[in-house]
């Protein structure tokens, strides 16, 4: 028989419900009675970021594209550490990153910059006329069409310092926001968890238990 289950974390969100979910479906009975521990819910955000990042990273290596980039990293942690959160909802994240790749790209074109390499070691005056103008356009669209992600700040700096700074980078960019959202689809839904399909969650519902 499992002991008693810790009293949840404040700072763990909906993380210890997701672990004992996912140790229900899966029948490790090892879990159950400490599913909230930081050890455990650690282990957890770990194991599945480095499945969603590393599979992208395998995809890098195999095309030679830009299928891994910086702000993924910080998706990765929302999409698992508070999956039913606004932030972490499928039309938040691909359209926030969206915002900022059209937005970064903007800014390169506005200061002639779209053929420039990144400059970042030692920044012109060009330079950081588009970095300001694509925070400027980032982040008051994604609050006025409502569709708030925080990591695309880091993505339309990427953008405009000319880490990534043509239209076809930006398509495959957007192509590995896509992948990222089917991997955190299942692996939330495999944990019992109702993950959306695109929309924030209203009123969710706790994780399936078995």
């Amino acid at each position: 028989m499992s002991s008693p289950a810790k009293a949840p974390s404040p700072n763990l969100g909906s993380l210890p419900d997701v672990v004992e979910g996912l140790a229900r479906r899966l029948r490790i009975g090892s879990l159950e009675g400490r599913y909230n521990s930081r050890l455990i819910v650690g282990l957890y955000v770990m194991i599945n970021s480095a499945l969603t990042v590393g599979l992208l990273a395998v995809v890098a290596v195999l095309t030679q594209e830009p299928f891994l980039f910086p702000s993924l990293g910080p998706t990765a942690f929302i999409l698992f550490f508070s999956a039913l959160s606004v932030q972490a909802c499928p039309r938040n994240v691909f359209c926030g990153q969206l915002i900022a790749v059209v937005a970064g790209l903007i800014a390169l074109a506005l200061f002639g910059l779209l053929t420039v390499p990144a400059d970042i070691d030692s920044l012109s005056w060009n330079r950081v006329g588009a970095i300001l103008v694509s925070m400027c356009l980032t982040f008051p669209v994604m609050i006025w069409w409502g569709v708030p992600h925080a990591p695309a700040g880091a993505t339309t700096l990427i953008v405009a310092c000319g880490v990534m700074n043509t239209p076809r980078q930006g398509v495959i960019l957007m192509v590995a926001v896509v992948v990222l959202l089917a991997e955190a689809l299942i692996i939330n839904r495999l944990a019992g968890l109702p993950y959306p399909w695109w929309s924030p969650v209203k009123n969710a519902p706790p994780p399936v238990r078995e």
